[in-house]
């Protein structure tokens, strides 16, 4: 049994390992994919002469999306309001760049859209400073004074 069980360790550090290196991998080309885009954004406003705020969004998304990935990187992880914030500026952009072609009722259900992302965040940051996970509880008191 204990043979057996050692071996099943090993296997799952294996795999564990080996989709580490496909996630951090994939993470990379995002990353570069993103400043790629970013580039030729800034390269099309210079060409156009002009910035819009359709521009700026898509910039911003682009910021967000890299912000995303730096925090990966930092701790391990990505906090769940991470894509919320993007999801909330991509349908931002999205009523912007479409207001003349959106029906009354697709706009109200886009606005819909945002306030339940809204409303998404708000309660998971209300439910993560009044109910904090053990980790970040431990965390809080190595460093006392970091702030999120």
């Amino acid at each position: 049994m204990d043979i057996r069980s050692h071996t099943f360790d090993r296997i799952r550090k294996f795999f564990s390992g080996g989709l580490d290196i496909v996630e951090f991998a994939g993470l990379l080309v995002i990353a570069f994919a993103t400043t790629v885009a970013g580039y030729q954004e800034v390269a099309s406003m210079v060409a156009a002469g002009r910035v819009t705020l359709a521009d700026l969004l898509l910039m911003f998304l682009y910021l967000e999306v890299l912000a995303m990935i730096g925090q990966y990187f930092r701790s391990g992880h990505v906090p769940v309001r991470y894509p919320l914030y993007i999801a909330m500026v991509a349908l931002a952009r999205y009523l912007i760049l479409d207001i003349k072609e959106l029906t009354e009722l697709r706009v109200v259900a886009t606005a819909g859209a945002i306030l339940l992302l809204t409303l998404a965040v708000l309660a998971i940051r209300y439910g993560h400073v009044k109910f904090p996970y053990r980790e970040d509880e431990n965390e809080k008191r190595a460093k006392p004074y970091v702030r999120e």
